[in-house]
């Protein structure tokens, strides 16, 4: 088992930036691939950015150039949000998934909430 922890979200205005960390602990393969999900109001839940051990990434295209991924070590991940848009609004979920194959995550944590409002 995996137990994730999410920090960093909150409340900023278009333009503004974030950062969200999260904590992977228990039973955590040294070979794995970290990331983040986000749901928005009234939509499935999609992916934002994932990143395995091994520092191969994938992006959505609506973050590419604003967000970067980032792994300090196998238990653990963050992910820098600039130039936040209205649109990026919504929970931010950290996935975890065991090997460095990029696929559907085994573990998640519960979730940060990122409002992006004026």
């Amino acid at each position: 088992q995996v137990q994730l922890v999410e920090s960093g979200g909150g409340l900023v205005r278009p333009g503004g930036s974030l950062r969200l960390f999260c904590a992977a602990s228990g039973i955590v393969d040294s070979f794995n691939v970290m990331g983040w999900y986000r749901q928005a109001p009234g939509k499935e839940r999609e992916l934002v950015a994932r990143m395995n051990t091994g520092g191969s990434t994938n992006y959505a295209d609506s973050v590419k150039d604003r967000f970067t991924i980032s792994r300090d070590s196998a238990k653990s991940t963050a992910m820098q949000m600039n130039s936040l848009k209205p649109e990026d609004t919504g929970v931010y979920y950290c996935a975890f998934r065991p090997g460095s194959a990029f696929g559907v995550p085994s573990y998640w944590g519960k979730g940060t909430l990122v409002i992006v409002s004026s």
